[in-house]
């Protein structure tokens, strides 16, 4: 039988980047190596480096997220990035979406815990709630799918003019070359790899950034949501 692995303390980045809200992000780290690894959240292995690897390194995704705007976490998971970001930035209106129910039982528990009244959990898929929750600004994920895939399911939940923060490895670069084709046919305008955390994590954590203009997920995804969102509207009027 293996022992259980310790939550290292937390590193003086963590103080720096958390702030006020340290003490949240340590209770955070705390139900992650507890709960997270029990209920499967999380493996084992990673909780030595809980705070390098996961907490700071989303964390650091605040650099490039605009003030003031709705996120949508689309597979959440354990909560990374949305909560760490959350933890980081109380000006933000965070949705953590999760489609399954020990995740998202999870998410709402550390959300209460931690006082988190900026952030929603709703659970479903992201192709599930299209024209049911209201488009963001801003959508984010953290290794969830190749991001032709992912840029299908989190691209449709934008605004127009939004953009979507995929946080990814050092494949980064090739991948987004190999998707500009599917990226242009969901509506996509702009896309551009970034390195932030300076100073905080190293390696740096690897952001790609997409941008759509006016219609977020192409013609077809425009059709879909307005046809989702018809019911609704119907229900309004009543």
């Amino acid at each position: 039988m293996t022992e259980e692995a310790e939550l290292p303390q937390a590193p003086a980045e963590a103080r720096a980047v958390f702030g006020e809200f340290f003490p949240a992000a340590v209770r955070y780290a705390e139900l992650l190596a507890d709960a997270g690894v029990k209920r499967g959240l999380i493996g084992p292995r990673e909780v030595p480096r809980l705070w390098e690897r996961h907490l700071l390194n989303c964390a650091v995704l605040s650099e490039v997220v605009p003030e003031g705007v709705t996120v949508c976490d689309v597979g959440s998971g354990a909560g990374l990035p949305g909560i760490p970001l959350a933890l980081v930035r109380p000006d933000l209106k965070i949705t953590l979406l999760e489609p399954l129910l020990r995740r998202t039982n999870f998410l709402q528990e550390v959300v209460e815990l931690l006082g988190l009244e900026h952030v929603t959990v709703v659970r479903g898929r992201a192709e599930e709630v299209l024209g049911k929750l209201p488009p963001v600004h801003v959508v984010t994920a953290r290794a969830v799918a190749p991001l032709d895939r992912l840029a299908g399911w989190g691209v449709p939940l934008l605004r127009p003019y939004g953009e979507m923060l995929a946080l990814k490895g050092d494949t980064a670069e090739e991948e987004l070359k190999s998707t500009r084709s599917a990226l242009s046919k969901l509506g996509v305008v702009k896309t551009e790899v970034l390195q932030v955390g300076e100073g905080v994590v190293d390696p740096l954590s690897t952001v790609v950034r997409v941008e759509v203009g006016e219609s977020p997920g192409g013609v077809r995804f425009a059709a879909k949501r307005a046809k989702a969102a018809r019911p609704s509207r119907t229900r309004r009027r009543r």
